[in-house]
């Protein structure tokens, strides 16, 4: 294998050496080829941060975008050391300078993969990602502190180069692929809605895999160190140097590598079935529901609407917000506070910071005439009127296909995802006509959609 490795890299210089020639002649350095690397790294990152706000799941075009300057960033980092020989301008900062800098090309591009992943739902993915850059600067640390004890330590399939390549061609075939079968793409298990396969799953399972591989490698790396540690200690006592040691040395580090290959075997298994063989992020099967209905009905004075969620019954409440004087307060004409069902006495309980401004909180706009624009800060696209009825009092109005409702309650259907980037695949908006009184539930599908302006 790395015989192979080798070979690979001496052809690759081949054909790198004209371009280093031209760097050489316009008088750029290594450190700044390396530099080079970093932003372009940075660069990746912002197209992934960009995508994951400006587009939506179904887009894996930043994805194939990513991955080709990913490749691109990538030959800078064999560029800097072929510069630095050809010019004969290596140095140990250079080396000092090319190694912090590759690690945070690294840890930038690795936080936009997660990111991305993230904020599109892809959970367990972006957890994959998160073990991949955890074993990924482990493997780099650990040749550095054996070599650092006088070690050679270069063993494993996942060093750097081939990091780049694998999330590069993923990420490229990712994006080709979509652009050919779509990026809804799914097949399931026979007979069940057991999600096996998606076509983000080309860029999802490498990482997974990589995941194993720089981890195992890291482990691998710490045992080739040890055994040679070991046998340097061994050699500096002068009542162990027999041959029978050695003998027993070279037995051990033979195991050692067997053993390796069996548990690489195995826990690569168990990482297959546990993710479903890359069907990362909807594992379960979907069911219908109706937790909406079996959920509890507030009876609160001056409630104008309530919101409830899949996760449980505690509900929140949004009501008319009165000064001591028994007028609506102008700036804040509702308050928002928790109904705690879950809790013995269902207490009342008002919200926390981050779940007042970056969850359930509401914005109002006072738009005169006794009415307010307000929005929820969670979800802005949804409009609602805070304004008296034909009935006199007041009541909070929402906008359905052209027409006025009175709005009574939102149900929240969440399915995975985080506390931060919940997965919500609908919203359904309970409401009442003004005039004749029936109820019309409306459902807001996939409202973290673009298409849901």
């Amino acid at each position: 294998m790395k015989r192979l490795r080798d070979q690979l890299q001496q052809l690759i210089y081949k054909i790198i050496n004209p371009v280093v020639s031209l760097f050489i002649k316009i008088g750029l350095t290594p450190n700044m080829i390396t530099l080079l690397g970093l932003i372009f790294n940075m660069v990746v990152t912002g197209i992934l941060i960009f995508g994951a706000e400006k587009s939506n799941r179904g887009d894996l075009s930043y994805i194939g975008y990513a991955g080709g300057l990913i490749l691109f960033a990538g030959l800078f980092d064999m560029l800097d050391g072929q510069v630095a020989r050809m010019s004969n301008k290596s140095s140990k900062f250079g080396a000092l300078f090319d190694s912090v800098l590759d690690r945070y090309s690294e840890m930038i591009l690795f936080f936009g993969i997660c990111y991305y992943l993230v904020a599109h739902h892809y959970f367990l993915s972006s957890v994959f990602a998160f073990m991949a850059l955890i074993g990924s600067m482990m493997v780099s640390y650990v040749r550095s502190r054996a070599e650092g004890l006088g070690v050679s330590c270069t063993g494993g399939l996942m060093q750097r180069p081939e990091r780049i390549v694998l999330i590069s061609i993923s990420g490229i075939a990712c994006g080709i692929t979509a652009s050919v079968i779509g990026s809804d793409f799914k097949l399931y298990i026979p007979n069940t809605n057991i999600q096996v396969f998606e076509t983000m799953s080309i860029f999802t399972f490498p990482i997974a895999v990589m995941a194993v591989l720089t981890n195992l490698t890291a482990i691998g790396r710490l045992k080739e160190a040890k055994l040679a540690l070991d046998e340097a200690d061994e050699a500096d006592d002068p009542d162990n140097r027999d041959l029978k040691e050695e003998a027993e040395q070279t037995f051990k580090k033979e195991d050692i590598l067997k053993s390796e290959k069996k548990y690489s075997k195995s826990f690569f298994i168990t990482v297959l079935l546990c993710t479903g063989i890359g069907g990362f992020g909807e594992l379960a099967a979907q069911k219908k529901n109706s937790e909406a209905d079996r959920f509890p009905k507030p009876a609160e004075k001056a409630m104008m609407f309530y919101l409830q969620r899949t996760s449980n019954t505690n509900t929140i409440v949004y009501s008319l917000n009165y000064d001591e004087e028994k007028k609506l307060k102008k700036s804040e004409p509702i308050k928002v506070y928790w109904i705690r069902y879950t809790e013995p006495g269902s207490p009342i309980k008002k919200l926390n910071f981050i779940e007042k401004k970056f969850a359930y909180g509401i914005k109002a706009r006072d738009t005169g005439n006794d009415t307010w624009s307000l929005s929820m800060v969670a979800y802005d696209k949804l409009s609602i009127k805070l304004r008296k009825g034909i009935a006199g009092g007041y009541s909070a109005f929402v906008t359905i296909n052209n027409r006025d409702y009175i709005f009574q309650k939102a149900y929240i259907k969440i399915d995975g995802g985080s506390f931060w980037s919940p997965n919500i695949p609908y919203i359904d908006i309970f409401a009442k006509d003004e005039t004749k009184g029936h109820e019309i539930i409306h459902r807001i599908n996939n409202p973290k959609s673009k298409k849901n302006g």
